[in-house]
C-alpha cells in the first residue's frame, strides 16, 4: 500500500468516528491521510441565494477543525484536506483509483442510517477499485482507543465465499491488517446445507467440512508463509454465512468481506452477506474488490 487513506467527512457523528479510525490507520501504516468534503452533498438549511456560498464555508470550517484535531492526536501524520464541488460518491470513487483505502462513516445498525450508508455509500462500496471500510458512529473501541479495555479486540475476521486464488486480494488485506495490529486472523467459511450422495446425513457435515478445510489449507498456505507471525484460525460451519460472520465478529477488530470487481460504473451490487455484515456488524467492516 502506497496510496493515501481517504475519508469522507460531513460533520455527522459517523464521519467524525470514521476520520478518527482513518487517522489511526494512516499513522499505523505510515500512509498520508486525505480528508474529503463534498459541499454540494452537504445539506444545510440556508437561504437559497446564499446556499452554495454557505455550504462551502461550512465545508472549509469543518475540514479546518478536523485537520487540527487529527494532527494534534497523531504526531507525524501527513494530512491534506479537499473541498470538492463534485458529488461525494463521484469524488470518493475518483480517489479510489489511486488510494490504498477509502473510509466511510455511518450512524448505526440501519440500512439507511445516513447518507454515508445510504445510496451514496452503497454506490461507493459496490464500485470502488480499492478496499473500502465503513465505521459506525459510537463504536466504543474506536472512540476509546485501542489501548482502552473497550478496544480489546484480538482478531481480524475474514469471510470467504469459496476457497481458491480469486480470494487473494481479500486475504492479503486481512493478513496485512492483522500483522499491523499484532493480532490473528480468523477465516470463516460457511457451507450450504447439502448432503453429498451417497453419504448418510449424519456423516455429510463431517465430509464437507474435511474437504473444505483441505481446500482452505491450500489457499492459505502462501499467506501463512508471507505472514508467519500472524496466528490463523480456520472456522468451517454449515449454515448461514451472514450469521457465522456476525457471530465470529464479536471480538473482531475488523471484519473483511470480498466483492466481485465491476467493470462498469453504471451497475453495482453487494451480496446479501456483505449487506448483513455492513448493517449489523459490531466493528469496522472492509469490503475488498477482487476478480
Amino acid at each position: 500500500m502506497t496510496g493515501p487513506v481517504v475519508v469522507g467527512v460531513d460533520g455527522s457523528p459517523g464521519s467524525v468516528t470514521a476520520a478518527w479510525w482513518a487517522a489511526e490507520e494512516a499513522t499505523r501504516k505510515k500512509l498520508p491521510l486525505v480528508l474529503l468534503h463534498s459541499w454540494p452533498t452537504q445539506p444545510l438549511d440556508v437561504p437559497i441565494p446564499q446556499e452554495a456560498r454557505s455550504r462551502q464555508l461550512y465545508g472549509r470550517n469543518l475540514l479546518r477543525r478536523m485537520e487540527a484535531e487529527l494532527v494534534h492526536r497523531h504526531a507525524g501524520l501527513t494530512l491534506t484536506t479537499e473541498l470538492v464541488s463534485d458529488t461525494a460518491a463521484h469524488a470518493l470513487l475518483a480517489h479510489g483509483e489511486d488510494a490504498s483505502l477509502l473510509v466511510l462513516g455511518f450512524r448505526g445498525h440501519s440500512a439507511a442510517a445516513s447518507f454515508l450508508l445510504g445510496s451514496i455509500s452503497l454506490h461507493v462500496l459496490g464500485l470502488a477499485q480499492c478496499p473500502t471500510v465503513t465505521v459506525r458512529a459510537g463504536d466504543p473501541a474506536v472512540e476509546a482507543g485501542w489501548g482502552h479495555p473497550a478496544g480489546h479486540r484480538d482478531e481480524v475476521v475474514v469471510g470467504l465465499a469459496e476457497a481458491g486464488p480469486a480470494n487473494d486480494p481479500v486475504l492479503e488485506f486481512a493478513f496485512a491488517s492483522a500483522a499491523s495490529y499484532g493480532i490473528g486472523v480468523r477465516v470463516v467459511r460457511a457451507l450450504a446445507h447439502r448432503v453429498p450422495y451417497p453419504a448418510s446425513p449424519e456423516h455429510a457435515a463431517d465430509i464437507l467440512e474435511a474437504e473444505e478445510r483441505a481446500r482452505l489449507t491450500t489457499t492459505l498456505a502462501k499467506w501463512r508463509e508471507r505472514f508467519p507471525d500472524v496466528p490463523v484460525l480456520v472456522q468451517v460451519v454449515t449454515g448461514s454465512a451472514a450469521h457465522a460472520l456476525l457471530s465470529a465478529a464479536t471480538r473482531s477488530r475488523l471484519t473483511v468481506v470480498g466483492r466481485r470487481r465491476r467493470t462498469s460504473h453504471l451497475t453495482w451490487k453487494l451480496g446479501p452477506v456483505a449487506h448483513a455484515v455492513l448493517h449489523h456488524g459490531p466493528c469496522p467492516v472492509a469490503v475488498v474488490p477482487h476478480d
